[in-house]
């Protein structure tokens, strides 16, 4: 009896541990609803850094939106005047609000690694920043990713193993004791 004991408390654990949290969590647990995980393919970006500048550009179609920051503080730059040249071409660059800017390339870039420069001139600093965007054909897809799904099936397939084998050993160790409860009985009462 002992020994069944056991089985099922062991089973009852791995059963319990398939079970995803919330459907653990009794009234008055709910944190709320979980936020929708992000998906879909980010938006290429670049960066170009120098001691004195950060110019980070995020590439959404034809339109790029810049960021300018102080290398040393992350603050933006001020009363700045930006340049930039993708991948030979002159890019017309438009000031936005402080440290952020926008251009428009005429064309698409071609899939493929592009060098990037950009000329800042804030105040009596001015420097040259090179960065490269690289361009490849969006590799995701908006599903779930499969490696959760994996994750979990193998995680099943490991605790309903370990169930089976611990159900095969206890089968095996009462079936022994059924035989030798037999054997003694042998011979008749008096």
């Amino acid at each position: 009896m002992k020994l069944s004991s056991t089985f099922s408390t062991l089973g009852l654990a791995l059963l319990l541990g398939l079970l995803p949290p919330t459907a653990l969590a009794g009234g008055g647990h709910d944190h709320g609803e979980t936020p929708a995980a992000a998906t879909g393919t980010a938006m290429p970006r670049f960066a170009a850094t120098s001691d004195l500048f950060e110019l980070v550009g995020v590439l959404d179609g034809q339109k790029i939106a810049l960021y300018l920051d102080h290398a040393g503080d992350n603050s933006p730059v001020k009363d700045a005047r930006l340049e930039l040249d993708i991948a030979g071409t002159s890019v017309p660059v438009t000031r936005v609000a402080e440290g952020e800017f926008q251009a428009t390339l005429a064309a698409p870039l071609a899939e493929g690694v592009s060098p990037v420069t950009a000329t800042v001139a804030a105040g009596t600093d001015t420097d040259l920043l090179a960065g490269e965007i690289d361009l490849h054909p969006a590799a995701h897809t908006d599903a779930a990713p499969a490696g959760l799904d994996r994750r979990t099936t193998l995680m099943a397939g490991a605790s309903a193993a370990v169930l089976l084998a611990l159900v095969a050993a206890w089968r095996l160790r009462r079936g022994r004791t059924a035989r030798m409860g037999n054997t003694q009985r042998v011979g008749g009462a008096a």
